[in-house]
């Protein structure tokens, strides 16, 4: 019970030798105690520094125990006025980190931030991801080096495992990078959703459908980004997100080795330009072709996808490995 308020467990059974044995001299203690005299007397500093026994008066040369209704007490009054102290330490830091956070978010524009190199973006993704409640969801064009995953990777799979929906868009060429490919292995391990496009649109990521980060600078995302909370900017990238990801190819999904049962060159930018929204007359004219030939295309198509709409031979076409 004594180790609770700073007693080692040798100098406990010291003190209560002494308490019982008022008389003892160091000798009779450790005989009593087990501990060799050399230890005994380690064992009286300590009980010294904590003011439980002093010098006796009766027998000099020896120490006396102190009584626990006086020794006892004080020192638990000593820890109570220790633990206020650092009590009254902690909220004196509290209030110094709200400050520090009222100051930042008086900063930083209502609907926009600003974040300039990679520490900035590394530390705004760490606390988003931190706080997401339901999905996080990210496009990933070009190739990201092994750093620049590892640096998410622990909050990535902390947010899986609180049960937060985690949907991740790279491009088609990552599947032949390993470290994209061991890194998308390890989502789907742990219950992400990964998928790959030819084609992907801008690096984005989007938390909880209230926070999207975008790069400062298409061309070079490590100059910085910007996090934006603007509903109508987000729900835009967004819609981006699921139109790319609808015809995306789930990871693991092998591509036809057949080139006669998927599509020519020519008709998977017929289908990407449709999947834009443009309509046979706009497609024709950036593909030189009219729209009796579009019409005779697309049908030819579906067909061969066996669909029933454009929609769903995108998707199709996406899901079979022809896009």
């Amino acid at each position: 019970m004594l180790q609770a308020l700073g007693l080692t467990t040798e100098a406990a059974d010291v003190y209560q030798a002494m308490l019982d044995h008022p008389g003892h001299g160091v000798d009779q203690l450790a005989k009593m105690c087990g501990l060799t005299p050399s230890r005994v007397g380690d064992c009286l500093d300590e009980l010294g520094e904590l003011m439980l026994v002093r010098a006796s008066s009766e027998h000099p040369g020896q120490m006396r125990a102190v009584d626990p209704d006086v020794g006892l007490a004080e020192i638990v009054a000593r820890q109570e006025a220790d633990l206020a102290a650092r009590q009254a330490e902690l909220a004196a830091s509290r209030a110094v980190v709200t400050r520090m956070l009222a100051d930042r978010v008086q900063h930083r524009s209502t609907h926009g931030e600003r974040l300039l190199g990679m520490d900035a973006i590394h530390n705004c993704l760490e606390r988003l991801c931190r706080a997401a409640h339901t999905e996080i969801i990210g496009v990933q064009p070009g190739i990201q080096s092994a750093d620049d995953l590892d640096a998410g990777r622990e909050h990535d799979l902390a947010a899986l495992a609180r049960g937060v929906s985690m949907r991740s868009l790279f491009q088609e060429l990552a599947r032949r990078h390993a470290h994209i490919a061991d890194y998308a292995d390890v989502l789907l391990s742990h219950g992400g959703e990964v998928r790959t496009a030819s084609t992907v649109p801008q690096r984005m990521v989007v938390v909880d459908r209230t926070h999207a980060l975008v790069p400062i600078d298409p061309a070079d995302n490590r100059k910085g980004a910007l996090h934006v909370t603007e509903p109508g900017i987000v729900s835009a990238l967004l819609e981006l997100f699921e139109q790319a990801w609808n015809t995306a190819v789930p990871l693991g999904t092998t591509r036809p080795d057949d080139p006669q049962g998927g599509l020519t060159d020519h008709e998977r930018g017929l289908l990407r330009l449709l999947g834009t929204g443009l309509t046979d007359e706009a497609a024709g004219q950036r593909l030189g072709l009219t729209d009796r030939t579009i019409r005779r295309q697309v049908a030819s198509i579906m067909e061969r996808l066996g669909a029933s709409s454009r929609f769903e031979a995108g998707t199709k076409a996406a899901q079979r490995g022809w896009l």
